[in-house]
């Protein structure tokens, strides 16, 4: 399997990752609420606005054929309004064609946007996602991922659920003489 990001060049990936987008969304918020959330030119311009320029990437995993089986997008944000407005990562969509989820895929997906957050020095990766989403939660606990917050989504009302994980290894606790 190959990850590799993507550009505004590849239009072919970007109309993908927009519909698996959605898809997404449908998964977790059913076909009604999903289907309705975003139109399909808000995707294309959301996946767009992580390729120009920002501390964001979108990352496409394929096969040996060269096919899409997966992606992921992830950024680099700060919560100014907060006592401590330290940037953050946030991963902001996975998803992974039915067919090749548990193989892994996700998994290199997440250890890699980890990664590409350490080399920027970013301390701490969180995501959101719904309460329901079992498979995603899932995986994000397996990494290290606790729940650090909980509230409803401001569109449907979802209980929405923030996944995070330090990306900084503690100091050693030294004993006191």
């Amino acid at each position: 399997m190959l990850l590799r990001p993507i550009s505004l060049l590849d239009t072919a990936a970007i109309d993908l990752v927009a519909e698996r987008m959605r898809a997404t969304l449908i998964e977790v918020e059913g076909e009604d609420a999903g289907g309705a959330m975003y139109t399909m030119d808000w995707l294309l311009d959301r996946v767009r606005w992580h390729l120009d320029g920002r501390d964001a990437e979108v990352i496409v995993a394929e096969d040996a054929t060269g096919r899409i089986l997966g992606h992921t997008i992830y950024r680099i944000e700060s919560d100014a309004g907060s006592l401590s407005p330290a940037p953050f990562g946030l991963i902001s969509t996975t998803y992974v064609v039915p067919e090749a989820r548990r193989l892994g895929v996700a998994h290199r997906l997440l250890t890699h946007a980890e990664a590409w957050f350490r080399e920027r020095r970013v301390q701490l990766a969180c995501t959101w996602t719904s309460e329901t989403n079992s498979p995603l939660i899932g995986l994000y606990a397996r990494n290290g991922y606790v729940e650090a917050e909980r509230g409803p989504n401001q569109l449907t009302q979802t209980m929405m659920v923030r996944l995070a994980k330090p990306l900084t290894e503690p100091l050693p606790v030294r004993p006191l003489r």
